[in-house]
């Protein structure tokens, strides 16, 4: 009965009180923790969570500047900005970004669309660094990250701009293209930061500083899925500099479609300051392909291609300068006094020195010629006997006078020197004395001597302005965004011909019978209203054997056949332009680089028509008349 009183009743009072007093204790317990880490967390951590709050709720983004636009001497933009969509990944708001890769993939394939981020994930990733996953992207693809955000935390789309190379691979090689740092670049230079673009060829390699500008930067604060909500503050970003340049445009054009695929190079310069009016390299690229960022395989595909095409063959390819070469060397007979206009030497085909036998390019010969037929037909054995008794070191000292072995100064990266051999440079080179015969293949543009396109037609450049030698000059002037000048590029000149008169003019005068004359090697030059004076040029790549049924019978891969090579002015008098042409591999100068010479020369007069026609037809206007 006891019992049952004690299960109706329920415990002792004392008992209960006890156990109350453990739950209260519990209770007070687990309070003091809960203070404790409260007061921990809001006071002793307070700083550094908020801060960390305001890390997961606002985002820092660089703003990149507008590259400043790259003009033609007739402020044609050649080279403009647009806007590219990146795909980025912020490592604070996504924890899995291979899971992340793989989902973009999936969305991609169903469209057949590929993912070109292909790097593993750095384990040392900074929370707040974004990582681009994909740059220039389609708006197919833009649409597809925005739909799927919610399954993407961490991906999103951001602007920024890149260049839009207008021209393409008519003018790349002289433009060149621009890309994102690398880290040697950025050991090299502390203005720039991780992510900058610059230029990492031609102009845009050579002008950075002015071009790039000045970073921007802002403050974003964005949801819990990364989408922006409102901007907390903003530094704008300064655009760059624009670029003037000498080329002109449509010049530039014409001589690119001339070449017509064939690889060589071409140069156009006012003989009067040294301005470049065109420049031609080609084989080229499409600087564009550069914008959406160029995988491993599509680089060695543009760098490993034997044709090289990311080589500005105007101011790096070196060649040897064939026939062009007679007109530095009569210039220096004339003024050594080791032959007159009036000096004969007979021409039968060949020209033997010791036990060798060296031949015209004229089977049959040409006669008893003197230097102005010499260099109307371009004779070889005449220049053999010039060469001969003037000797390596003073065609060598000339040479050098006209600008050659020796870079020219123009405002571009990479420019090659060319070779000028002396007795000496052999001795010291190859340890090896000169050979008497080695001078008569060095008199006609052939052995050791190499020169460059550039260097070419600034040579000519020098003999058609009466002796000036003048630095070529790309850019014309830096402007800033509202087209005032920054700085200009006024002419400077490199040095002086110390040639008589007498010897620019006759020199002059048998330029200009190469392609006006009867049986001048530059006929397929010559126009009807403007005075062209040049010289023709055929330079070997391999040697042939002397013997003229072997010569015929060899068979010869196309990358060992002769460069075909012209150099001109025009007019006679005053000269404006100034042309140097070379095509690869492609025989005769008279028969490939003449015509392409021709059509750069019709294009810079016909241009001139153009514009002087509207200015006319304003000054012909009686005075104090309205024009319609």
């Amino acid at each position: 009965m006891a019992n049952r009183h004690n299960l109706l009743n329920g415990p002792e009072p004392a008992e209960f009180r006890q156990k109350l007093k453990i739950i209260i204790i519990v209770i007070l317990v687990a309070f003091s923790i809960l203070l404790v880490r409260l007061w921990y967390l809001q006071v002793i951590k307070g700083d550094d969570l908020k801060q960390r709050s305001e890390n997961n709720s606002i985002r820092f983004r660089k703003i990149m500047p507008l590259r400043g636009l790259v003009m033609d001497r007739n402020r044609h933009v050649i080279v403009d900005n647009r806007p590219s969509f990146d795909v980025l990944y912020m490592p604070s708001r996504g924890k899995n970004p291979d899971r992340l890769v793989e989902k973009i993939k999936e969305l991609y394939s169903r469209r057949s669309l590929e993912f070109s981020y292909d790097q593993p994930f750095s384990r040392q990733m900074k929370p707040y660094l974004p990582v681009r996953l994909e740059k220039n992207v389609s708006m197919e693809k833009i649409a597809l990250i925005e739909t799927n955000s919610l399954d993407l935390p961490g991906i999103y789309i951001d602007v920024s701009p890149v260049r839009l190379y207008l021209d393409g691979e008519t003018i790349a090689p002289i433009i060149g293209y621009t890309g994102e740092i690398s880290k040697e670049e950025l050991e090299k230079d502390d203005e720039y930061a991780s992510g900058d673009i610059i230029g990492k060829h031609g102009v845009e390699k050579f002008l950075d500083p002015y071009i790039r500008g000045s970073r921007g930067a802002e403050l974003v604060e964005v949801n819990a899925y990364g989408k922006e909500i409102k901007n907390l503050g903003r530094i704008d970003p300064i655009s760059g500099y624009n670029i003037v340049l000498n080329i002109e445009a449509d010049l530039q054009k014409t001589a690119w479609e001339a070449f017509e695929g064939r690889s060589g190079a071409a140069v156009a310069l006012d003989p009067r300051n040294g301005a470049v009016l065109a420049m031609v390299s080609s084989p080229s690229f499409d600087p564009n392909l550069f914008n959406s960022g160029v995988s491993g395989e599509q680089w060695n595909k543009i760098a490993n291609n034997p044709l090289t095409p990311l080589t500005n063959r105007a101011i790096s390819g070196q060649y040897p300068p064939g026939s062009t070469y007679k007109m530095i060397v009569a210039a220096a007979a004339l003024e050594e006094g080791i032959i007159t206009p009036d000096t004969k030497f007979a021409c039968d085909g060949s020209y033997q020195f010791g036990n060798r036998i060296f031949r015209c390019w004229q089977k049959k010969g040409h006669g008893h010629v003197s230097l102005h037929r010499a260099l109307v037909e371009s004779c070889d054995v005449y220049f053999y006997n010039v060469g001969r008794m003037l000797g390596v070191d003073k065609i060598a000292h000339y040479a050098k006078l006209f600008g050659l072995g020796g870079t020219t100064g123009i405002d571009l990266p990479n420019e090659k020197s060319g070779l000028i051999p002396t007795k000496q440079w052999k001795l010291t080179k190859m340890k090896q004395v000169w050979q008497p015969g080695e001078t008569i293949s060095i008199s006609i543009g052939q052995g050791f001597d190499l020169v460059t396109p550039l260097q070419l037609v600034s040579s000519y450049s020098a003999l058609a302005n009466g002796g000036t030698l003048w630095q070529p000059q790309l850019v014309k002037s830096v402007e800033t965004v509202e087209g005032k000048v920054y700085k200009e590029f006024l002419p400077e000149q490199k040095g002086k011909l110390s040639l008589k008169k007498e010897t620019i003019d006759l020199l002059g005068s048998a330029l200009w019978g190469v392609v006006n004359e009867p049986g001048g090697t530059g006929k397929a030059a010559q126009r009807p209203n403007a005075d062209v004076c040049g010289k023709t040029g055929t330079s070997q790549v391999v040697g042939l054997p002397e013997n003229e049924k072997s010569r015929r019978m060899k068979k010869i891969g196309v990358l060992q056949r002769d460069h075909a090579l012209f150099v001109c002015f025009a007019p006679l008098k005053n000269p404006e332009i100034a042309v140097a042409v070379i095509v690869e591999n492609a025989g005769h100068g008279g028969a490939v680089a003449a015509p392409i010479a021709r059509k750069i020369l019709d294009a810079y007069f016909e241009g001139k028509k153009k514009i002087k026609q509207p200015q006319e037809a304003v000054s012909s206007q009686p005075a104090g008349s309205v024009q319609q």
